[in-house]
């Protein structure tokens, strides 16, 4: 057995994609994270999970036992209050690290942003490099991986430049996207990040990662219309400033006005390779170009499934503090990540997998939708006068379901036995959607923090999730979101809570 290793943001877009890619490899893998809960449905049975927070010193000291290589993908950009992201990222940089040394671990593996510290840095890319000399400052061999944007279906920056060029046929664009950058595909980040474990030349090092080939932000949006086969065209104006541009791309897009500010006052940076360091270390990996990268993305986009990225990149910090503790509380979140709007609910059922599933697939037909049915009738009779395929279809079977049966306006696109239920929205509507009921049991040694006392060892439990996951497309879309959140209030909660009884009185 290989050595245990430590990744910290495991619910976030690399650190999500990373756990099981160690996996594969045959390390043993212990999950850092603000709430264990979130990393329930990701099937990651072999991984450890632990609850804590690097802003808080006390939740670190049993986090690094039997841990020698440590993987930091902390970001506070997007969670800070205010904005504030520096401060926060410095604290829990050196929080982190000098747990870290009295505790024996021998590198940290951290990934950070491109860019020249004598180019004025933005102070999203400063704080990425400060963050780094923090963690150097405790003595541990750090090895800083320095990427440009990540480009890959999901990611903050492809999501971005897709949706304004879906979006607009038009772009009012700052001069800065004339500034020359070196992206690099997702894959490509992942092959560095794991070949660095078992590659002793990187120790220590600070190393550049990018494509094969540079191309300004103009460029990326172009090329991204191109592969698309779309028209498009950019005026560039001189006089809008981050402020101004952040709020137009949160207009047109799903992206935060607080996370839009820092990332496009990076753009004022050049963000190239300098050297040929990481070819000279990993000369094995070959970096896609950026028109392999964004063809890949869009490919991975024309699927129309569900890409596990969105289901696992909601920010634990979403959750309450006083519910991250405690496993017997449901929760609920809302997020805007990746594109999409995100909605999700979960409830410990005090019953098994199989119990709880068998009840989950029974959903919808002459049983109805657990709650709220004349909602889902009217709902329904809408989408038949709209053109769409209304409740009438039914399901194949009262009981059982299968990839590709039709469920009322629903169709069954992904299904794994006692664990996962994913059905697509086939109703017309103004984007896409998609219900996401995922069962995983729970056990003492996945719960970290979890106060076990009250818990009857003979009695089995499991946490079912519901997500509602919706992709807008264009006004429209956002209108309709924001139009329904209050009904899903209590209709989603509605039906979590009945089917959460009729699982416990069909187990007794």
């Amino acid at each position: 057995m290989k050595d245990t290793i430590l990744v910290t943001g495991a619910t976030g877009y690399i650190g999500g994609r990373l756990v099981p890619l160690l996996l594969e490899k045959g390390y043993s893998v212990r999950c850092f994270t603000r709430n264990t809960n979130r990393l329930l449905g990701m099937g990651w049975s072999k991984a450890e999970f632990i609850q804590g927070d690097a802003l808080n010193p006390e939740s670190l000291k049993d986090v690094f036992t039997g841990i020698t290589v440590a993987y930091y993908l902390i970001h506070s950009m997007g969670q800070a209050k205010k904005g504030n992201f520096h401060s926060q990222d410095i604290e829990a940089a050196r929080n982190f690290s000098v747990a870290a040394k009295k505790a024996g671990v021998q590198r940290i593996i951290y990934l950070s942003g491109l860019g020249s510290d004598a180019d004025h840095l933005s102070e999203h890319l400063k704080s990425r490099h400060i963050t780094g000399d923090t963690l150097r400052e405790s003595g541990i061999p750090v090895t800083e991986f320095r990427a440009a944007q990540i480009i890959g279906a999901g990611s903050i920056s492809f999501e971005m430049i897709r949706y304004l060029v879906e979006r607009l046929p038009v772009m009012i664009a700052p001069k800065w996207v004339s500034t020359k950058s070196q992206p690099i595909a997702v894959d490509n980040v992942l092959q560095y990040l794991s070949a660095a474990i078992e590659t002793p030349d990187s120790i220590g090092k600070v190393i550049e990662i990018g494509s094969q080939d540079t191309i300004t932000y103009k460029g990326l949006l172009l090329l991204y219309a191109k592969l698309r086969g779309l028209k498009r065209r950019i005026i560039v104006v001189p006089v809008l400033t981050p402020e101004l541009s952040a709020r137009w791309v949160h207009l047109v897009t799903p992206i935060s006005k607080t996370m839009a500010i820092p990332l496009i006052s990076g753009m004022r940076n050049k963000v190239v390779v300098t050297d040929n360091i990481a070819r000279i270390i990993f000369p094995t990996i070959k970096p896609m170009s950026c028109k392999e990268a964004i063809q890949k993305a869009i490919e991975h986009n024309k699927t129309n499934s569900l890409p596990t990225i969105w289901s696992s990149s909601i920010a634990s910090s979403n959750l309450p503090s006083n519910q991250e503790q405690d496993t017997e509380q449901s929760w609920r979140t809302y997020a805007q990540k990746e594109g999409m709007f995100i909605e999700s609910r979960s409830m410990v059922f005090n019953t098994n997998a199989d119990t709880a599933f068998s009840i989950i697939q029974c959903i919808g037909g002459a049983k109805g939708w657990f709650y709220a049915n004349t909602l889902w009738k009217i709902r329904g009779f809408w989408d038949k006068l709209m053109g769409g395929v209304g409740l009438l279809r039914g399901r194949r079977c009262d009981t059982t379901l299968r990839v590709g049966d039709p469920l009322d306006v629903w169709r069954v696109e992904e299904l794994e036995p006692n664990r996962l239920l994913c059905l697509r929205a086939e109703m017309q509507l103004p984007g896409k959607a998609w219900l996401v009921y995922k069962v995983n049991e729970l056990e003492d040694s996945n719960l970290g923090n979890t106060d076990s006392e009250n818990q009857d060892s003979g009695s089995p439990r499991v946490i079912v999730e519901q997500t509602a996951y919706f992709e807008p497309k264009g006004l429209k879309g956002l209108i309709y979101w924001y139009s329904l959140v209050p009904a899903h209030c209590f209709m989603f909660t509605g039906m979590l809570t009945e089917i959460k009884k009729q699982a416990e009185a069909s187990k007794r």
